[in-house]
């Protein structure tokens, strides 16, 4: 009875974790890229692709879950900084519970984790831009530092990390 168990138990986990990776995930460009954001985050939140946020950026509240270092560097225009680990209310101030509100960072684990605390306060439709800005420099789209000037620089957050920065898109720094 138990060898019969033991494979049924090791079958249904395997199910249940491939079940939470959509199969129609956003586009992105490096397919190793894509296979580690997918090991990353658990879509608890749903994504959203670069294309579809270039296409609604201006009527949406883009919020970067990133450190403020990191935002200094580099952010994607219009977006406001709402940091990973304590969002408190003035982050938040003058946002309705019903806007569209997309979430970001560097790949869309820490943004993911913002969604759901947001979704916990009470905000209805959030979503994760899957890839995050990695994938939006990527895809060759323009980010603007602390003055809000176009810049080439990004914060990879570490060496590690800055591989999924494809080579000669951004100046990487960390």
């Amino acid at each position: 009875m138990k060898s019969i168990l033991i494979p049924f138990w090791l079958l249904l986990l395997t199910t249940i974790s491939c079940a939470q990776v959509p199969g129609d995930r956003p586009k992105v460009n490096n397919k190793d890229f894509d296979k580690k954001i997918s090991k990353t985050i658990s879509f608890t939140i749903p994504i959203l692709g670069v294309d579809e946020l270039k296409k609604i950026q201006d009527d949406v509240v883009l919020l970067d879950a990133r450190r403020q270092n990191e935002f200094k560097v580099s952010h994607i225009k219009g977006a406001k900084r709402i940091g990973y680990k304590k969002i408190e209310g003035t982050e938040l101030e003058g946002i309705d519970k019903d806007e569209q509100i997309v979430v970001y960072c560097s790949i869309g684990y820490r943004s993911e984790k913002v969604g759901e605390k947001l979704k916990k306060m009470g905000f209805k439709n959030v979503y994760n831009l899957y890839g995050s800005i990695f994938e939006w420099v990527n895809q060759g789209n323009e980010v603007v530092d602390k003055d809000e000037r176009v810049t080439k620089k990004v914060h990879t957050y570490n060496k590690r990390w800055s591989k999924w920065i494809d080579d000669g898109r951004a100046e990487k720094v960390w």
